[in-house]
């Protein structure tokens, strides 16, 4: 089917376009590689009032195993472009450039900013929608702006970060006004020469275990990809934990009653060291694997085709004739497990699409 420049596709499996590898069809699809498909793709889909579906590179989303009724559109988009002021590095990264791709970029040319970030799969396109961070950083961090197609007027706009909104894990485009727009590229300032940015223990053990004491750029860049490979957190087709979202659980951020009940239960369980750690307005971090692990689910357990990660207990993982129901049900065991024994409820961090509930 070809409405003016646009190919819309019928019938499209989901499975193999998300890391999960579950789900089942989209009922159209679009994979758009310019602004101008996106706009065409938003407008064909509101004529037919038919529900969007933003698709990136799929490692963060469980489709239903009926599938999704409406559109899906694959952000395709590509390119990189720089811009130097100063010391100061300003990057643009279109939506469907490669995640790491990026990072290794600006690794690989002395900007800092984004090394910590390394070996997380996905696309550009996410990373605000998401707030990603790993290991000391969040992407907020260097955005600068982020170029989207307002779903409301049909036209490109471009946000600055108090706009985006950013908060652990979240922003805007995923709480106030979910939906509204399409990211198609963002720009980060990245510092030419930079430091890199170690403050996170699982790094500076790694790097001290590696005898480098003055660590450059590649050498933070070297030790989170290791950290992650440890973990099964980066896509290695050799790797049995390969199907899954990674974290599929988000740290729980909760207030400080909350935490001491849950610390409180844990001693009682014979489990008095339960790691946390203070956040702004009295709030304290959790742990959602160590609470996960204390709820009585082990590393490597299965349920049936889906199970825990052999090497991670926040990542569940399908095996071969899994279904996105066997995923939901093993997510909600575990949420209701861990709501049981502690008193805190978990938040799923993929998007779930075509109704499918945990």
């Amino acid at each position: 089917m070809v409405t003016a420049s646009l190919s819309v596709r019928t019938g499209v499996p989901m499975g193999p376009r998300t890391t999960m590898g579950v789900g089942g069809p989209a009922r159209h699809l679009v994979e758009a590689s310019s602004e101008a498909e996106v706009i065409a793709a938003l407008d064909w889909a509101a004529t037919r009032r038919l529900d969007l579906y933003v698709l990136g590179g799929g490692s963060n989303v469980v489709v239903a195993d009926a599938g999704v009724d409406g559109l899906v559109l694959q952000v395709a988009l590509r390119g990189v472009e720089t811009r130097f002021a100063g010391d100061a590095v300003e990057l643009t990264a279109a939506a469907g450039e490669p995640w790491d791709d990026v990072v290794r970029l600006a690794v690989e040319r002395g900007w800092a900013g984004l090394e910590c970030l390394s070996g997380i799969p996905g696309l550009v396109g996410a990373t605000p929608i998401q707030n990603v961070g790993a290991y000391g950083q969040e992407v907020s961090e260097t955005i600068a702006r982020v170029r989207a197609v307002d779903r409301r007027t049909g036209r490109a706009v471009e946000l600055g970060p108090a706009e985006c909104g950013f908060g652990y894990r979240d922003s805007v485009f995923k709480r106030d006004e979910a939906g509204r727009h399409v990211v198609t590229a963002v720009t980060y300032w990245l510092r030419a020469g930079g430091a890199p940015t170690v403050r996170y223990a699982d790094v500076e053990r790694h790097l001290a275990e590696r005898g480098v004491a003055r660590p450059a750029l590649g050498d933070v860049r070297e030790s989170v990809l290791a950290i992650r490979r440890g973990k099964s957190m980066v896509l290695d087709p050799g790797d049995e934990n390969r199907r899954s979202c990674g974290s599929f659980f988000l740290n729980p951020v909760v207030d400080a009653g909350a935490a001491a009940r849950a610390a409180a239960a844990a001693a009682a369980a014979g489990s008095p060291d339960m790691p946390r750690w203070p956040q702004a307005g009295g709030r304290v971090k959790l742990s959602a694997a160590w609470l996960i692990e204390r709820a009585g689910f082990r590393r490597g357990e299965r349920d049936g085709a889906v199970g825990l990660s052999t090497r991670h207990a926040l990542a569940i993982v399908c095996r071969d004739g899994a279904t996105a129901a066997d995923v939901a049900r093993l997510a909600a065991r575990i949420r209701d497990a861990v709501r049981a024994r502690f008193g805190i409820d978990l938040e799923p961090e993929p998007a779930r699409w075509g109704g499918l509930t945990i």
